[in-house]
């Protein structure tokens, strides 16, 4: 099969490589998915740049992505065969990812596919949408409650937004830095951060009260603005940060009672993984979900791919067609 990989961390140019490598078996209670596409998220070229260890001597990367089940290992019933599926944690604990022809993983990791819904949107599920799903479900939703969606132009804030207004938030509001990604975000009210102050403008939104819940990309560069924004007991669901250390005021956070939630999507809890793949594909049979495809490219091109999600060049996401 056509497969991408890296024997070694470091920039994409200098470790990813495009060639020939065995097509996998799938093993008892796997399937055997031949790839439509692969999805690249930000996690996948921190991962191939060494932000976490090498899981064996050769990686193929990439989480997330789409096709068809061709194989079924013992145990698995041969219905699955010809269906369409889309594919979460390909590459996560695990050496050969979703940047192939093939990959051959346990049956739960691919979901059904809805007829209505492309490949292509397929690729973006298991991280991106997830992510959003979770940040916003945990810890009793968010209907009938005031959000802030940090980075709503991103792949996950643009999920995010989407999906707070179909648990019934009452009001959605995103930080972004520009007017496209403001356009792009869609959300009720959009705060340009680099020339408005954040703080200033969630007070006049929500009357002084601050919002119910934030969706957080990047804690600690906007750690020092929780207390600020959030109203009392309210509450952080933290997906990620820039830095590897955060730091939160500490006064400040205490009386305001505010709790901040850290979740990885690569760790949902059983339950949760199965409920939130369920809402997604509800949503997506009923024609609510709009997925954001920045940029479409041939497996081949897989170093641009990652160089232009590390540079943040594609606004929506990236995806291989392998």
């Amino acid at each position: 099969m056509r497969a991408a990989w890296y024997e070694r961390n470091g920039p994409a140019r200098d470790v990813l490589v495009v060639g020939e490598m065995p097509t996998p078996t799938p093993g008892p209670g796997e399937v055997l998915v031949r790839l439509a596409t692969s999805g690249v998220n930000p996690s996948d070229w921190k991962t191939r740049g060494g932000s976490r260890p090498m899981v064996a001597p050769r990686v193929i990367p990439h989480s997330d992505g789409a096709g068809v089940i061709e194989a079924v290992g013992d145990g698995v019933d041969r219905a699955r065969i010809g269906e369409r599926v889309w594919i979460w944690n390909g590459q996560w604990k695990r050496p050969f990812g979703t940047a192939a022809g093939y990959i051959a993983l346990p049956s739960p990791q691919a979901v059904r596919l809805p007829d209505g819904t492309s490949f292509e949107a397929g690729a973006c599920l298991g991280i991106p949408a997830l992510t959003a799903w979770r940040a916003l479900q945990v810890d009793g939703g968010v209907a009938g409650q005031t959000v802030l969606v940090s980075g709503g132009a991103g792949a996950v804030g643009h999920y995010a937004v989407q999906m707070a207004r179909l648990m019934g938030a009452k009001q959605v509001i995103t930080t972004v830095s520009s007017a496209d990604k403001a356009a792009h975000a869609g959300a009720d009210h959009a705060i340009h951060y680099r020339s408005e102050d954040v703080a200033e403008r969630v007070r006049e939104l929500t009357g002084g009260r601050g919002v119910d819940r934030v969706v957080e990309v990047d804690l600690a560069a906007n750690g020092a603005l929780l207390p600020k924004i959030v109203r009392q007991d309210g509450i952080c669901a933290c997906y990620g940060s820039g830095k590897a250390e955060v730091t939160l005021p500490f006064g400040p956070m205490i009386v305001s009672g505010a709790a901040v939630r850290f979740f990885i999507v690569y760790e949902l809890p059983e339950g949760a993984r199965r409920e939130g793949c369920a809402q997604l594909n509800a949503w997506m049979e009923q024609g609510k979900l709009t997925h954001a495809i920045g940029a479409t490219l041939p497996l081949a091109d897989i170093v641009a791919a990652h160089e232009a999600v590390e540079a943040g060049a594609v606004l929506g996401n990236v995806v291989l067609h392998c």
